[in-house]
């Protein structure tokens, strides 16, 4: 029911589009500076799915976000989760979070803007039995960008803390690294099509999940990714798709390591 919900929003924002101009650019799986415009509305639908040894996990989600002045926005992301094993299967709605970006810093050049943002995320303890994680978990970040007429780079680092179910299970807490360039091959036009080509460089350092204060052994660990992706733009929409390749990994024990993750994702600025 949800997922037919958000095809049908897909559908009908397409049709509704405005002609206002394109906006900042930001990475497809890192962290980026940009926030919207003072009263603006930001509509994002996304896909996910990652893939590890034979698991399988597919995520759509509906992210909506709104200036609440130039420099600071806030959201909510609410997703739909189908993953799957050799063992079991199960979908439903995933746990809805709330989050916030404040830019404190910014300094614009001839053709050039560079800005520091503060990032801050809730993910509240909302999602169905089976495909919530049954815990509150917060994510702390900064983000550094530079945008100029050809070249883009960012610079993020994150850090996820994670709650305790009912159970007595608590996942690892994340820390997460993103280095991130760009470049606009051709320089178009105001209200043209653009095209800007990413590529990113994604870090994840988990620690051990425990059980009732007692570390597993078969968790944490980390992995490195090298992120090709496109960002396309015209006016005020945007698609925006990568793949996170693996590159490295140092996972404890004998976890699955990951495939491969894939994103896209659909933006609209009102």
């Amino acid at each position: 029911m949800l997922l037919s919900k958000l095809i049908t929003c897909l559908i009908v924002f397409c049709v509704i589009l405005v002609s206002v101009p394109a906006w900042a650019h930001d990475p497809i799986f890192g962290l980026g500076p940009h926030v919207l415009f003072k009263g603006g509305v930001e509509i994002a639908p996304q896909y996910d799915v990652d893939r590890a040894g034979d698991a399988r996990l597919d995520k759509l989600s509906l992210q909506l976000t709104y200036g609440l002045t130039g420099d600071w926005a806030a959201g909510v992301d609410i997703p739909y989760v189908d993953r799957s094993n050799p063992t079991s299967s199960a979908s439903g709605q995933g746990d809805i979070s709330v989050f916030s970006k404040y830019r404190f810093w910014r300094k614009d050049s001839l053709g050039v803007q560079q800005s520091v943002s503060a990032f801050g995320k809730i993910k509240t303890d909302s999602g169905e039995n089976g495909i919530g994680t049954g815990t509150t978990d917060g994510i702390l970040g900064l983000a550094y960008g530079y945008e100029g007429r050809k070249w883009y780079r960012w610079a993020a680092l994150r850090h996820r803390f994670n709650g305790e179910n009912s159970n007595g299970f608590r996942r690892g807490d994340k820390t997460l690294i993103d280095l991130a360039g760009g470049v606009r091959l051709k320089q178009t036009g105001y209200l043209e099509p653009d095209t800007v080509w990413l590529l990113e460089l994604n870090g994840e350092f988990g620690m051990r999940d425990e059980l009732n204060g007692a570390e597993l052994v078969n968790t944490g660990g980390s992995e490195w990714f090298v992120s090709p992706g496109i960002f396309w733009t015209l006016r005020n929409f945007a698609v925006k798709a990568g793949v996170q390749i693996p590159i490295a990994s140092s996972l404890n024990e004998n976890q699955s390591k990951t495939d491969y993750r894939a994103r896209l994702i659909l933006e609209w600025h009102l």
